[in-house]
């Protein structure tokens, strides 16, 4: 292979290799929570537990994808106010459960209320976990910058659609890493 702008090549790999990473994390928050609400649930087959896992990981990329891509900045930039990505009545948080939940009763025959015991159970933890990390200033298995840029694609407008959100609402919520009086990229860059 013949690059002729090897500095593009190079941008495009570490924001893929960032992705993956980033996806990569999830999947073993949601292994982690995983256990309870769904390997050891009598109302999920043994032989489902794996896919029911894959699918509480799609189910979480592709809403948050959704969120950025319909424009409802709002409530993705509501996760990462106080505690509330643990909160099961955070729009976000429900928009999430409900997707999970309509698969799990669609593609694996769970019954309406063990479907929505699992989604119930698993999602609000996964995602107190993930922002609660990315959060933490002494955490850097998961960044702010990171978990966008997963989610937009590296789309900068997106990016600052989703920034400007949190900006809005975050110094509030501890995220001005840097102590300049805003919330902004160099905050996540700093955590």
């Amino acid at each position: 292979l013949h690059f002729e702008k090897p500095i593009l090549f190079f941008y495009i790999f570490v924001k893929t290799l960032k992705q993956n990473t980033m996806f990569e994390q999830l999947t073993q928050l949601v292994k982690q929570f995983g256990n309870d609400a769904v390997v050891n649930n009598p109302a999920v087959p043994n032989e489902n537990n794996e896919a029911v896992l894959e699918e509480a990981n799609a189910s979480i990329i592709d809403s948050l994808k959704g969120m950025v891509a319909n424009g409802n900045i709002s409530d993705l930039a509501g996760l990462f106010e106080g505690n509330n990505a643990a909160d099961g009545s955070n729009p976000a948080v429900k928009q999430i459960t409900d997707k999970l939940t309509g698969s799990l009763g669609e593609k694996f025959g769970l019954s309406s209320d063990a479907a929505s015991g699992v989604a119930g159970s698993l999602i609000p933890k996964i995602l107190g976990s993930l922002i609660g990390k990315a959060k933490d200033p002494n955490d850097s298995s998961f960044n702010i910058s990171d978990i966008i840029g997963s989610l937009t694609g590296g789309d900068t407008q997106a990016n600052g659609g989703i920034m400007d959100a949190i900006s809005k609402y975050g110094g509030q919520f501890g995220l001005d890493q840097n102590a300049d009086g805003k919330v902004d990229i160099s905050d996540a860059v700093s955590a």
